[in-house]
C-alpha cells in the first residue's frame, strides 16, 4: 500500500517538477545565441586527423546542467550540446576511479582488476602497467597529448604517473580529494600531503590558484604554444564539482535566494566550470583549432545528493548503480559532425571512447585485442544505429554481500548476494547491494524533507537480491519486473556468469605507511623504487574493506571541519 501511495506522490512530483518528456533541453538557453562566422565555411571532414578534447567532470548529477531542466546556469555546455549531439543513453561508472580507468583503457574493470571501490592515496596500486593507454595510441599516431586536473588511476612508483602513461604533459593532482585552493588532501587524522603536480614535479608556486580556473588557463596555454597544424589531445579531467564545495564568491552570490547551502555552492561550483568551458571553447576558435576538432563532454559519475548533487528524476546517486549512479551527461560537439542539433539515443558507454577516438586518430586498434568499447562514431556523426547492444555496470566480489542473496536465488548459475549489474537491450538486471535506492529531488530548500522517501526505500529493498526493469519503458526504475519475467531474470544471469569467467582477481592490496606524505617532503607522490614489483593483493576478506570505509568516513568529517576552518580564518568563504 505504502509503496504504491508513494508512486503516486512521486508522479505527481514528475508532473510538477517539469518532466513530461526526457527532451529536457531548455530552448531560451541557447535560442538567442548568435550562430558564430567561424562554423560558416568549414573545411572538409577530416582532411587532417581532428583535435581532440576529451573534458571530464567529477561528481556533476544527471540533473545539474541546464538542458536537463536544471535551475543551476550553465549556458555554454547547453550550448555545446545544443550545436552538437546530445547522448541520452550514454553510460559511465558510479565512482571515481572505474570510470577514469575504463576510459583510458577502453576495459570493464573486471579485465583491469580494478572492480572493486578506488584507488585510495596509501595503496601501492595503479592501473595496470601493461595496459596501452588512450593517450599512447594516440601518441602512436601522431598525436600530442596533454593531461590537465584529476588523475586518481594510482602513483605509488613513477610508472605509473600521467607523463610514463602516455601524456607529454601534465599539471593536476593525483589523488582523488584535494583543496581546491590549498591543494592540501587529507587521507586520515595528520596523513595530510599537498598535491599539485606539474609534469613529475611538485608545483608549489601554483597553491593558492582556484583549480578550475588554474585548469581552464593551462588549456589555453597548451593551444597558444602548440601549432593547429599537428594534431593534439587535451584530457581535461575537472577537479569540479567534488567535494569540497568551494567557489569564488561572485558565483555564490549568484544563487543567494538558494536556502539549501550545499546545493548554493554546488551550484556556483558547476557554473564556474561550466565558464571554464567556455574559455577553453575560445582558446580553440582563438588559436585556430576549433574548424578540425571534436569535444567530448562527460561525466565521471552520478551526483552526491547530499552534497548538493541531483540525479532527478533518476533513482540512486553516487556509488550506486541504480541510474542515477551510472547514467552520465555526455554530449560531443563538433564542426566535423554530420547530423547535427539532435538528440542520439544510441546505447553508448565509458569505454567506448577508446577505439571511436583512435579511430578517429587514423590509430591502428589492431594491437589491442579484447577492447570491451566499441567505435560508436557513426552513430554519433551519422545516425546509425550503436554497435553496442549491452554493458557490463560491474561485478564487484569485494563488496558486502546482501543479507538474502544467494545461489538458489540465481538458479543455480549465480549468486545473487554479490553486487552485480549489466543491461542488455532494454533489459537491466541488478544482484547483490545496488547501493542507495533512493529518488530525490533537487534540495534546494532550507529544511528540505528528508523522510518521504524512505518508505519506499524500505518496502522496496525488504528481503531482496534481484531487481529486473526495463530501462526503455521504465527509465526512473520504479517496476520492479523480475517476479513476473524469471526467463530474462536467468538470461542476463548467463551473461553475468559469461562475463566472470573472463575476470582477473581484484587488485586492492593494503595500505603502505611508505605513503606518508611526510617521508616525501610533504606532498603525495611516487614512494616505491622503480625496482620494486608491481605490489597487490587478490581478492581480499569484505569485512576488512568495510571497516575501512566506516574510518574513512570519519577522517573525511575530521578533515572537513579542519579545513572549514583554514578557509574561515582566510576569508575565502
Amino acid at each position: 500500500m505504502a509503496v504504491y501511495a508513494l508512486t503516486g506522490f512521486s508522479l505527481v512530483s514528475l508532473l510538477s517538477f517539469g518532466y513530461l518528456s526526457w527532451d529536457w533541453m531548455k530552448p531560451g538557453l541557447v535560442a538567442d545565441v548568435a550562430t558564430d562566422p567561424m562554423e560558416k565555411s568549414l573545411p572538409p571532414a577530416f582532411a587532417r586527423p581532428p583535435h581532440i578534447i576529451f573534458i571530464l567532470t567529477d561528481d556533476q548529477g544527471y540533473h545539474d546542467v541546464g538542458y536537463h531542466g536544471s535551475d543551476i546556469q550553465t549556458p555554454t555546455l547547453d550550448r555545446l550540446a545544443a550545436e552538437g549531439v546530445k547522448l541520452e543513453n550514454y553510460y559511465i561508472q558510479p565512482i571515481c576511479t572505474p570510470s577514469r580507468s575504463q576510459l583510458i583503457t577502453g576495459r570493464y574493470q573486471i579485465h583491469t582488476g580494478l572492480q572493486h571501490s578506488i584507488i585510495r592515496p596509501r595503496q601501492p596500486n595503479c592501473l595496470p602497467l601493461d595496459q596501452v593507454t588512450l593517450p599512447q595510441k594516440l601518441q602512436e599516431a601522431g598525436y600530442s597529448t596533454h593531461m590537465v586536473g584529476k588523475w586518481h588511476l594510482g602513483f605509488y612508483k613513477k610508472e605509473c604517473l600521467p607523463t610514463r602513461r602516455g601524456f607529454d604533459t601534465f599539471l593536476g593532482s593525483l589523488t582523488g580529494n584535494v583543496d581546491y585552493y590549498t591543494y592540501d588532501n587529507c587521507d586520515g587524522p595528520g596523513v595530510c600531503g599537498y598535491d599539485l603536480h606539474d609534469g613529475e614535479d611538485v608545483a608549489w608556486d601554483q597553491s593558492g590558484k582556484y583549480s578550475t580556473f588554474l585548469y581552464a588557463q593551462r588549456v589555453s596555454k597548451i593551444l597558444a604554444s602548440h601549432s593547429p597544424k599537428e594534431p593534439i589531445f587535451i584530457y581535461v579531467a575537472f577537479q569540479a564539482v567534488h567535494t569540497p564545495l568551494q567557489s569564488p564568491k561572485e558565483y555564490i552570490y549568484r544563487y543567494r535566494s538558494m536556502g539549501n547551502v550545499a546545493r548554493r555552492k554546488y551550484a556556483a561550483m558547476v557554473t564556474c566550470m561550466d565558464e571554464a568551458v567556455k574559455n577553453i571553447t575560445w582558446a580553440l576558435k582563438k588559436y585556430g583549432y576549433y574548424d578540425n576538432s571534436v569535444i567530448v563532454f562527460s561525466t565521471d559519475n552520478g551526483g552526491q545528493t547530499f552534497s548538493g548533487g541531483s540525479n532527478w528524476p533518476l533513482r540512486g546517486r553516487k556509488g550506486t548503480y541504480w541510474e542515477g549512479g551510472v547514467r552520465g551527461i555526455g554530449f560531443v560537439h563538433s564542426p566535423l559532425i554530420k547530423r547535427k542539433r539532435r538528440t542520439s539515443w544510441a546505447l553508448v558507454h565509458i569505454t567506448d571512447w577508446y577505439p571511436t577516438l583512435v579511430s578517429l586518430a587514423r590509430g591502428n586498434l589492431s594491437n589491442v585485442p579484447g577492447l570491451d568499447g566499441y567505435d560508436v562514431w557513426p552513430a554519433i556523426s551519422e545516425g546509425k544505429e550503436s554497435p553496442r547492444t549491452e554493458i557490463l555496470h560491474n561485478i564487484d566480489p569485494l563488496y558486502n554481500h546482501a543479507k538474502y542473496g544467494s545461489l538458489e536465488d540465481g538458479f543455480g548459475i549465480w549468486n545473487t548476494a554479490v553486487q552485480a549489474s549489466i543491461r542488455v537491450g532494454e533489459w537491466k538486471l541488478l544482484t547483490g547491494d545496488p547501493g542507495y535506492s533512493d529518488w530525490i529531488p533537487p534540495q534546494t530548500l532550507t529544511n528540505f524533507p528528508g523522510s518521504w522517501w524512505n518508505l519506499e526505500r524500505l518496502t522496496d529493498g525488504l528481503r531482496k537480491s534481484v531487481w529486473l526493469f526495463n530501462i526503455t519503458a521504465d527509465p526512473y526504475e520504479r517496476y520492479d519486473l523480475s517476479e513476473q519475467r524469471p526467463d530474462v531474470v536467468r538470461t542476463l544471469l548467463t551473461r553475468l556468469v559469461h562475463y566472470n569467467r573472463t575476470a582477473i582477481p581484484v587488485r586492492y592490496p593494503a595500505e603502505n605507511p611508505r605513503a606518508h606524505p611526510d617521508f616525501n617532503g610533504g606532498a603525495w607522490g611516487p614512494w616505491a623504487s622503480e625496482d620494486d614489483g608491481e605490489e597487490w593483493e587478490g581478492i581480499r576478506e569484505p569485512l576488512k574493506s568495510r571497516n575501512k570505509k566506516k574510518k574513512c568516513k570519519i577522517c573525511k568529517l575530521r578533515s572537513f571541519f579542519r579545513k572549514l576552518n583554514t578557509r574561515l580564518m582566510s576569508n575565502r568563504i
